[in-house]
């Protein structure tokens, strides 16, 4: 009679949908799971024991405790369910998984800080190689250096680095990841002074497709390290970086400069004149921001990285070229406004973006940008002219794998809100919206990027691309890597 009721649960699950080598896997006690090309396998139980037992921190499964709240990203659109989540804690359980994984052929994601826009640090099916257990900032005052595991966030390194007056470009949003940040360029206040994140690593130490860990810095490994700055993730895991930091005094000049959406069109244009010849050390962002249902404002934030005195008197033209509805730039901690913004991009709510970069600016996109913004119910919106120039531009393009090196600015447009019923309609505001700005950009910053085809990414990486292709054939020939902005390799 058991037997009967058994086979019946599985031809009832199978005339149910469920693929009937799923249901005998599940059986069997096995382990269904995504092959790495799509498709699915089984993993036998004794396998997945064996890889369990050769790692130091937890392989989590489906309905195991921590696997709900581990297999989440920032984004809360995205929601995968890996079939195994591996908890790394060094850089020997990292090559275990890779080496398990490609034993399986299973589909990879990996996931460091968990700042993930476009949701590839999870997948459905496959192994997540999660890193955010990787943490612990140290900090050489004397030879300014910082050593940054990949789960670390770049909140741990501005603390950490600025105890001792010290710092580097780190973004702008404290809870994001340096791992993925790093990888993809890393823009941050400090940029302009000193260059992106990535123009301020030193070295890196990366696990491969093939399960060896590998340093990488302009003295070993070199075409490596080129293509690991703003290459992404296409070329391994990257497990351990060092940084290069500067002198920046704890207290700097910053704030917000709000204006009425009525002068939208007169800040932008007074914006754009004022950043053609403004310092290295002034990074300053146009902002038109609306809270969900709200009037939106038009904010200029500043960060005055030099000496104070100096600052007041570079920033004073933005105080009076016309009146704003208030001003509250001041000297204040750099920690409190790399931090500033955390809360506006707390994680779990639901984000889209778009963004690209432009480098010539054209009056029509100003146009478009100030008459075509607009506030919804439930929905924060956000538009920034992020500033460029400066150190980033006086790299060539050809010097890393990042080459967007002649942007002025990057041009972004957010969404982010609660109820995921609101989803298909927001994001469809935004994607219309920004196909009337679109023409006016040239490339687009990988980092904050959702869903572009493979064209579009190899167009991205210009001239540069089949570098990083002849990289790819190197390191990761069969792709393992590709939950990111894909590099085909030539045998894909």
């Amino acid at each position: 009679m058991q037997r009967r009721l058994f086979l019946g649960s599985i031809l009832g699950a199978a005339a149910g949908g469920v693929p009937l080598a799923r249901v005998l896997a599940a059986a069997a006690g096995d382990l269904p799971a995504t092959r790495l090309g799509g498709g699915e396998t089984t993993l036998v139980r004794s396998a997945v024991r064996d890889y369990q037992a050769s790692l130091r921190g937890p392989l989590l499964m489906p309905g195991q405790d921590g696997y709900d709240r581990v297999r989440q990203v920032w984004n809360g659109m995205i929601d995968r369910r890996p079939a195994l989540i591996a908890r790394c804690t060094g850089a020997a359980d990292v090559a275990r998984s890779v080496q398990f994984a490609r034993a399986n052929d299973l589909l990879v994601a990996v996931r460091s800080g968990g700042h993930s826009t476009s949701g590839q640090s999870v997948c459905d099916g496959g192994l997540m190689i999660d890193l955010s257990d990787m943490r612990g900032v140290r900090v050489d005052p004397r030879a300014k250096r910082a050593w940054v595991p990949a789960g670390s966030l770049l909140g741990e390194l501005d603390r950490e680095a600025q105890f001792f007056g010290l710092a580097t470009t780190a973004g702008t949003v404290s809870h994001t990841g340096a791992a993925g940040l790093t990888l993809g360029g890393g823009f941050g206040r400090l940029g302009r002074r000193f260059g992106l994140s990535c123009d301020n690593l030193v070295a890196v130490d990366v696990v491969t497709a093939g399960g060896q860990v590998v340093h990488a810095s302009k003295d070993e490994n070199r075409e490596l390290f080129w293509g690991l700055r703003g290459g992404g993730g296409n070329f391994g895991i990257a497990t351990n970086f060092e940084y290069r930091l500067h002198e920046v005094s704890p207290t700097i000049l910053g704030g917000p400069i709000i204006f009425p959406f009525a002068r939208a069109r007169e800040v932008l244009d007074y914006f754009v004149e004022f950043t053609a010849t403004s310092p290295d050390e002034l990074n300053l962002d146009c902002a038109i921001v609306a809270p969900p249902g709200a009037k939106p404002m038009v904010i200029l934030e500043v960060c005055y990285s030099g000496n104070l005195a100096t600052g007041e008197k570079v920033i004073a033209p933005l105080r009076t070229f016309i009146k704003p509805l208030a001003d509250q730039v001041k000297a204040m901690p750099y920690l409190k406004l790399q931090t500033g913004g955390d809360e506006a991009n707390a994680a779990g709510r639901n984000y889209y973006v778009k963004s690209g970069f432009v480098e010539l600016v054209d009056p029509r996109l100003l146009d478009a940008m100030a008459a075509g913004f607009s506030a919804a119910a439930g929905r924060t919106t956000v538009m920034v002219l992020q500033q460029l120039g400066g150190a980033i531009g006086r790299v060539r393009p050809d010097a890393t794998a990042f080459n967007h090196r002649k942007a002025r600015f990057d041009l972004l447009v957010l969404g982010s809100w609660e109820d995921p019923a609101q989803t298909a309609a927001h994001s469809a505001w935004i994607k219309e919206f920004w196909g009337s700005l679109e023409a006016y950009t040239r490339g687009y910053y990988f980092n904050t990027s959702i869903g572009d085809s493979q064209d579009k990414v190899r167009a991205n990486f210009g001239p540069n691309y089949p570098r990083l292709v002849n990289l790819k054939n190197r390191y990761d020939p069969g792709n393992l890597f590709r939950l990111n902005a894909n590099v085909l390799p030539t045998a894909a």
